[in-house]
């Protein structure tokens, strides 16, 4: 049975650094640093300013290791696109920042491994919701009126654009 040793680690997406705690852990387990450290920024590019779980994964026998990088919530992506910092304690009432439909589509595909949505359009609905919880509205229109445009097949051809990239993740 193979000896692991596992790391966790929070870090800012696509800013992981080789200097302490980091660095130094990883040489004491004989791994190349600059490789790690390459592979989990290129891993986390996607949520930079964000701090994102890493866990690795170390095979003291072999020193081959693997990385997972875990997913930022569903609000906190949301509240990056919007670059607002907190939700709103009264969503109904009070608005604090508007986002792109295209945006809802990239935090959908950011978040694909750990919704249950089976389609992009199921998982856009979803994100919608969340939308429209926090406060946000998306396209300068209420969430709930954007999905009912999403079941009407006004977005279709938005959503077909990203499906390859759906079918990939």
């Amino acid at each position: 049975m193979p000896q692991e040793k596992i790391i966790n680690i929070q870090i800012e997406g696509g800013n992981a650094k080789p200097g302490p705690p980091l660095g130094p852990t990883l040489s004491s387990l004989g791994l190349n640093v600059k490789q790690v450290i390459d592979e989990i920024n290129n891993k986390t590019k996607d949520f930079k300013g964000m701090t994102v779980p890493v866990k690795i994964t170390v095979d003291m026998t072999t020193k081959s290791y693997r990385i997972e990088v875990g997913i930022p919530t569903v609000t906190a992506l949301l509240l990056k696109e919007a670059g607002v910092d907190a939700p709103s304690g009264d969503p109904a009432h009070k608005k604090i920042g508007n986002v792109s439909f295209e945006s809802i589509v990239k935090v959908s595909l950011m978040v694909k491994p750990k919704i249950t949505a089976k389609t992009l359009k199921s998982a856009v609905k979803s994100v919608l919701g969340t939308a429209k919880s926090i406060g946000l509205t998306v396209d300068n229109k209420d969430p709930k009126e954007v999905i009912k445009d999403v079941d009407a097949g006004a977005y279709d051809e938005i959503i077909s654009k990203y499906e390859s990239e759906w079918a990939s993740r």
